[in-house]
């Protein structure tokens, strides 16, 4: 990756001397940004292009080449490519679009393309891409409109448009970027594969991603959670809705997954995730500007009673809390603010207050230990001095660095020139106090964040992994999906996953003799790949106290099945144990298609899909991914124990979730997975899981 950020000398294929085409613009920016390798321009006439020689062939050049930049129409890129190759280029950059996105001959095309440049050991960014700008080396080998100043966020993008509306909007608000990177189609290069680059880079402090998909969700985590305990990184997921991820597909033949898994995945890896751009924004200016607080406490100080209300409402809302003054600080102001003026928090110094007024509140504040960060709003009225208190704010920002200052400066034309002046001064500036609000509280969110990032493993218990493979080599060779109930209880006891006890019987008399064996009551379940919801045609009997109940259950059974799914395969009736009721739970997974298995826990029972009190995690899980998925729900507050009822056996229902969470890790061929319900009991009395379904 060092030579694509660092190269010492691009080709251009495809350069061109006319004004507007994206080859003309590849090398004036090149030249701009004041690269100081060597550009080689490459074009069949041949010629000269702004002032470099142009070269017919790649072949032609001499000497070392390190990149080859291509934007040439698609027909011809596979020919390039071979021909990089053979010259021993290190990298492309194939900006020329016509690939995956188009389709399946695009499809063929672009896996073409990867298979040349592998073979000649090339590393690929694009195709269908912007380009890529280093500040620091400095280089900008792409079409965008200019070059963003030097700073330390990097930035990746899956859209190029977008890419340049960034760079617009930093060069406005004098945001600096180390690295600039568009993805495009990621037909080799990945969000991930930058990510881990970002995260060596000495250069960049926060890194920033717009994606409609990740290709490889467990390389994405990977990277991830190398990066985060060390740097924020921040995303944008587009592609959220259905409208979304259909156009995303067009946009980049992107394969997303649910949105539910990207947003565990994010926080399982030590990801903040960013709702919008404005966002993303609002995030990046702060990140940018200001070191991470100790803590919660937020101190306001403004000049007007209203706009004080509401930015103390957005603290509490975000998980800020309002810092309670020392009596010393509150001497300070109280002495050095007009008689009249608040000196608690917030402090309102009045619609009066002069710069100087600001000046005394933000030396009090900021020298208080109960202060972590601080807000300063202002509203222009009749006796404001705009610009010299925002001078004032950059004055505090130089004398107090260790502590966060965000400034709102409510208004229009007045407050041009002081955010111009808050901006240059690297003082974060808002026009409304909830965008304020929420950036700094993304600052905090990251501290908790990442401090919450210690390195634990999965839990190993003892297994019986043949017992499982049989099972499924069993229904494999039967044509099947979905296991029979008995297979599933015994894929799970095969995990030591509490179930209750089941067995299949092929007749009355062997349903009478299982239910003898089990013991009396028990339950009797159409055993059936093709019915999934048995209670709607009358295929579930409870409470069945003896062996007549049992025999006229499995006649009854058999009966109503065949009378209302005529066409079912049956292969029996199950024979279940009847497990004493506790608290109902439903515990599951399915399989995302990028990030694998997902698991889900919640209130369970017949109102699972009306309640909805669920939450999820990607497996492998930890002991702490098992905790907090209880934690997370409804139902985890009331199996502490409510009302005086006694504590649930929280302690079983972690190691249930860790055995299930190793059971899909170590069975990729488990698809879905469903215990509904699972009777939660007493703490000491365990867990058990009376419904299991599995597809494979």
């Amino acid at each position: 990756m060092d030579v694509l950020f660092n190269p010492r000398s691009i080709a251009v294929v495809g350069a061109s001397a006319t004004e507007g085409k994206l080859g003309n613009d590849v090398v004036k920016n090149l030249l701009e940004s004041e690269f100081e390798g060597r550009i080689y321009p490459v074009n069949p006439r041949g010629g000269e292009i702004l002032g470099l020689k142009t070269y017919r062939r790649v072949s032609e050049i001499g000497g070392r080449l390190d990149v080859a930049v291509i934007v040439i129409p698609a027909k011809y890129v596979l020919s390039v490519v071979e021909e990089c190759g053979n010259k021993g280029v290190k990298a492309l950059v194939v900006i020329t679009a016509g690939f995956k996105e188009m389709g399946h001959e695009g499809q063929e095309a672009e896996k073409e393309l990867i298979a040349i440049a592998e073979k000649h050991g090339m590393i690929v960014l694009g195709p269908n891409c912007l380009g890529i700008i280093n500040t620091h080396s400095p280089y900008n080998a792409s079409f965008a409109a200019g070059t963003p100043e030097k700073g330390t966020i990097a930035f990746a993008s899956q859209s190029g448009a977008l890419m340049t509306g960034i760079l617009d909007w930093s060069l406005m608000e004098k945001i600096g970027f180390s690295k600039f990177v568009s993805l495009g189609n990621k037909a080799q290069l990945d969000e991930a594969d930058f990510v881990e680059a970002f995260g060596r880079d000495p250069n960049t402090t926060f890194i920033l991603l717009y994606i409609e998909s990740v290709m490889n969700g467990r390389k994405f985590m990977e990277a991830c959670r190398k990066v985060t305990p060390n740097k924020p990184v921040f995303v944008v997921k587009g592609g959220v809705s259905a409208a979304g991820a259909r156009a995303a597909s067009s946009h980049t033949g992107s394969l997303a997954g649910s949105d539910t898994a990207y947003s565990v995945a994010f926080r399982q890896c030590g990801v903040m995730r960013a709702d919008s751009m404005a966002e993303l924004f609002d995030v990046a200016n702060v990140f940018d500007d200001c070191n991470l607080p100790k803590g919660n406490r937020v101190a306001i100080v403004t000049n007007a009673g209203g706009p004080g209300i509401l930015t103390t409402d957005a603290c509490e809302e975000n998980g800020l809390q309002m810092a309670q003054f020392s009596q010393a600080t509150i001497e300070e102001l109280r002495k050095g603010l007009p008689p009249a003026a608040s000196v608690y928090n917030p402090v309102d110094a009045l619609g009066t207050a002069q710069p100087e007024d600001y000046a005394v509140s933000l030396e009090a504040v900021f020298n208080d230990e109960n202060v972590d960060s601080v807000l300063v709003l202002l509203t222009p009225q009749a006796m404001t001095k705009e610009t010299r208190t925002a001078q004032i704010l950059v004055e505090a920002r130089r004398k107090y660095p260790g502590k966060p200052l965000l400034a709102v400066f409510m208004g229009g034309n007045a407050m041009t020139y002081p955010r111009i002046v808050l901006n240059e001064g690297g003082v974060p500036v808002f026009d409304f106090p909830g965008r304020a609000v929420n950036a700094l509280a993304e600052l905090y969110r990251y501290l908790v964040l990442r401090d919450s990032l210690r390195e634990e493993s999965p839990p190993d218990f003892k297994v019986d992994k043949k017992r499982v493979e049989r099972i499924i080599k069993s229904v494999r060779e039967d044509d099947r999906q979905v296991l029979l109930g008995s297979e599933a209880h015994e894929m799970a006891e095969a995990y030591g996953i509490p179930v209750a006890r089941i067995k299949l019987a092929t007749s009355a008399q062997e349903a009478k003799e299982i239910a003898a064996q089990l013991g009396f009551p028990v339950v009797l379940k159409i055993a059936s790949p093709d019915i999934i919801h048995k209670t709607d045609i009358g295929g579930i009997q409870v409470g069945l106290d003896d062996e007549e109940e049992v025999e006229n259950a499995f006649l009854e059974i058999l009966d109503n099945v065949r009378t209302h799914m005529p066409r079912a395969v049956i292969y029996g009736v199950d024979v279940q144990e009847m497990a004493e009721k506790g608290k109902e739970l439903i515990i599951g997974c399915s399989q995302d298609i990028q990030f694998g298995p997902l698991l889900m826990f919640g209130a369970g029972g017949i109102y699972v899909n009306f309640l909805k009190d669920v939450s999820f995690r990607l497996a492998p899980m930890t002991r702490k991914d098992a905790a907090e998925l209880i934690t997370e729900t409804k139902m985890g507050t009331l199996l502490k124990g409510v009302r005086g009822e006694e504590p649930s056996d929280i302690e079983a229902i972690e190691d249930t979730i860790l055995r299930i969470s190793k059971l899909v890790t170590d069975f990729e061929e488990i698809v879905e997975l469903d215990i509904n319900p699972a009777f939660a009991y007493e703490r000491g009395k365990g867990i058990s899981a009376v419904d299991v379904k599995i597809t494979i």
